[in-house]
């Protein structure tokens, strides 16, 4: 019996490492230059030949798949790392910090993004016998786990429609349906039916996220959202934390930043006119702010909005905890 389990052992490792193989060579294939292309719907491929520093970005709910390199994921205080032997699973719209660790011009960074729609994950929790019963609402929002063979087997499977095109609108919407139902069935079933909670308008975090990223060049006054949504402010503030691992100041700062940056990188705005535009109502505040959060290189009037001749549109007003 120990034999015969000995053996099965070494089919399985070296049926999963030549699905890692073709993941590699499929994926290296579709994308032959560094950066990022969106072939299929929902479909998202990276290729970096150098590690990178960090990345901000905001990302929707999705399954990360890595087939060369190794990534690094940042959320709050906790750190999560994958590669071809784990997967990162998110299911709720986060302002990221992402870096790629393991990368070269003879072994690129390779993985796949595939966005998860909560329509499907909700018609496959149901077809699978689940309901849409509630889950915990305390479900951290963000995990890696270990890739098994079947859920690699679907991953390549999405991979070869990129040689199809003709198929893929008929096998994507399955192929997608089987890879939901794989996570369903795997350790992180649980995080993905929270993505189906935090979808309904009844959650009261899906709701704040929302209010968040609408509103955030805003004031946040966490006692008004609290008290809208039915909440006491310790009792929010530790359900926000344990399902995006930041604050609602900090997820709010994390955003302004981000949106800050883009400014300052894609439309050429100056320090201080990207901070009035994300909210912020101090120009030292901001700079302090996004050079310990940030720390990425922009152009040089970018790092500092002291002597701006932007200054003047600036005001020193606080008007409450919250507003900056």
């Amino acid at each position: 019996m120990t034999v015969m389990m000995d053996q099965q052992g070494k089919r399985e490792a070296i049926g999963l490492q030549a699905y890692r193989e073709e993941l590699v060579e499929r994926i290296g294939r579709a994308i032959s230059v560094d950066g990022s292309l969106q072939p299929l719907q929902g479909l998202h491929l990276y290729r970096h030949s150098v590690p990178l520093e960090r990345v901000y970005s905001m990302v929707d709910p999705s399954v990360c798949v890595v087939a060369q390199g190794c990534k690094e994921f940042l959320l709050g205080e906790s750190r999560y790392r994958y590669d071809p032997f784990h997967y990162l699973l998110l299911t709720v719209d986060l302002p990221t910090i992402g870096q790629v660790l393991e990368a070269s011009k003879e072994r690129p960074f390779l993985s796949l993004r595939l966005s998860l729609d909560r329509s499907i994950v909700s018609s496959v929790l149901i077809e699978a016998g689940y309901g849409l019963s509630r889950t915990p609402t305390r479900v951290k929002a963000v995990d890696v786990s270990v890739v098994d063979a079947k859920l690699l087997d679907a991953t390549v499977r999405l991979t070869r429609l990129l040689d199809s095109p003709a198929e893929a609108p008929i096998l994507l919407p399955l192929i997608m349906r089987e890879m939901v139902y794989r996570l369903l069935m795997g350790e992180q079933g649980a995080r993905l039916r929270h993505l189906v909670t935090l979808g309904e308008g009844s959650s009261p975090i899906a709701k704040a996220v929302e209010r968040l990223r609408q509103n955030f060049d805003r004031p946040l006054r966490v006692e008004q959202l609290a008290g809208e949504l039915g909440m006491s402010v310790s009792g929010f503030h530790q359900h926000f934390k344990a399902v995006t691992a930041l604050s609602p100041l900090q997820f709010q700062k994390r955003l302004r930043l981000q949106e800050a940056r883009r400014l300052m990188l894609s439309e050429d705005l100056d320090a201080a006119s990207a901070a009035y535009r994300v909210g912020y109502h101090d120009a030292s505040h901001f700079n302090r702010e996004y050079k310990s959060q940030i720390a990425c290189p922009t152009h040089a009037r970018h790092a500092t909005v002291a002597g701006s001749s932007e200054a003047s549109r600036w005001s020193m007003r606080k008007t409450g905890t919250f507003d900056v």
